[in-house]
């Protein structure tokens, strides 16, 4: 379809702090067939100058203003976790989709109550996984489900980043009331959402948080060893604390290995794949020849947009968002009780649906929530 084939969809983005720069890029990428019409942001200031950057002409106070003088088709969520739900409700209830970033929302419970308004007002909700998207990642999801990777045995998925003091005197940062969590919530999830949109559901995990050195209400660190209903063995490292700083997955399939390692975003060549001695089948399929797709936002975006030209549920939606905040909120109740927890384990009742906090952090004393 040609670009002049496209709709343009009318966008605003509300929160105008870094993440929304992404996003703004992101959408000026799209050729046109998405137009950010306004922004809004508490900070006045802030939203001046973002949208001065952009070429933004019209800026909000709140998201509730926006929505009454708009007409809009989009709202992408990039305020602090602690905001995304009430921002996503208040699109959902002016009947505009909203493209929220990660993660999601801080709990299950804000999950469920999120699904819920989705169920009654008919519009879908967007969350933004951007790893899921790029050619590599599409690519290897095709040929496991094609046999020619033959089973999933083992799997790595390690986020080792590095943040500073600096980094975390943003005041609603390493917050559990306002983040959410750690770098299991808020950095690692990139990855892990990737690594579950390979090997499909998980089953049970054992898992391990600290906090190591940040001066923070969450954790630092965390290690997960997570089984899969396909039998698959996984390991899951995220921490804000590593001076190299890496992004990586390593998948041993049947007939081959798969790995990438980046930092923030993936090409084709950050792949590499390995083959059984004497036998090219996995590395020739590999190279399917089928042009390369970045990962990001654009990418993710681009998908979107699709998917609403269809007439589509667009990806990433709420039913594939569960799966990846059920582990987070699985990692914490595992590190903080000693637990192992199996995929729907954490009812309503249990303190870790409410709250990743849940129970209590051991170098936590006391915990306002």
């Amino acid at each position: 379809m040609s670009t002049e084939q496209h709709r343009q969809y009318r966008t605003l983005i509300v929160g105008t702090g870094a993440i929304a720069d992404a996003h703004a890029e992101a959408i000026a990428a799209q050729g046109g067939r998405a137009a950010v019409v306004a922004c809004a942001d508490v900070n006045p200031d802030r939203a001046a100058t973002f949208a001065s950057r952009w070429g933004i002409p019209t800026v909000y106070a709140s998201v509730e203003e926006a929505l009454a003088s708009e007409s809009l088709d989009l709202v992408h969520v990039c305020t602090p976790p602690v905001a995304h739900l009430a921002v996503a409700a208040a699109a959902l209830g002016a009947g505009v989709i909203p493209i929220v970033e990660k993660p999601p929302v801080r709990s299950l419970e804000e999950l469920e109550e999120l699904a819920r308004l989705e169920r009654s007002t008919g519009v879908p909700v967007v969350s933004v996984f951007q790893q899921r998207f790029g050619s590599g990642a599409v690519r290897l999801r095709r040929l496991l489900a094609e046999g020619t990777l033959g089973r999933p045995l083992l799997a790595h998925c390690h986020t080792l980043w590095y943040r500073d003091a600096d980094y975390f005197a943003v005041p609603w940062r390493g917050r559990w009331d306002t983040e959410g969590g750690g770098p299991t919530m808020g950095h690692g999830v990139h990855q892990f959402d990737l690594l579950l949109s390979v090997l499909g559901p998980w089953r049970e995990l054992v898992a391990v948080a600290g906090r190591q050195s940040r001066d923070t209400e969450t954790e630092d660190v965390s290690t997960a060893i997570v089984t899969f209903e396909s039998g698959t063995i996984a390991t899951i490292v995220n921490s804000v604390v590593s001076p190299r700083e890496t992004s990586s997955l390593r998948f041993d399939f049947e007939y081959g290995s798969v790995e990438l390692d980046h930092l923030y975003g993936y090409g084709d060549a950050d792949w590499r794949v390995t083959g059984l001695p004497d036998d090219q089948s996995v590395q020739l399929a590999w190279d399917d020849g089928e042009p390369e797709v970045r990962s990001g936002h654009v990418a993710q975006f681009a998908a979107v947009l699709d998917a609403l030209d269809r007439g589509e549920r667009p990806p990433v939606d709420l039913d594939e968002a569960r799966s990846t905040m059920e582990l987070i909120a699985a990692i914490y109740a595992s590190s903080f009780t000693g637990r192992r927890i199996t995929r729907g384990e954490l009812a309503p009742t249990d303190p870790f649906f409410s709250s990743m906090l849940g129970s209590g952090a051991p170098w936590l004393e006391t915990v306002t929530r």
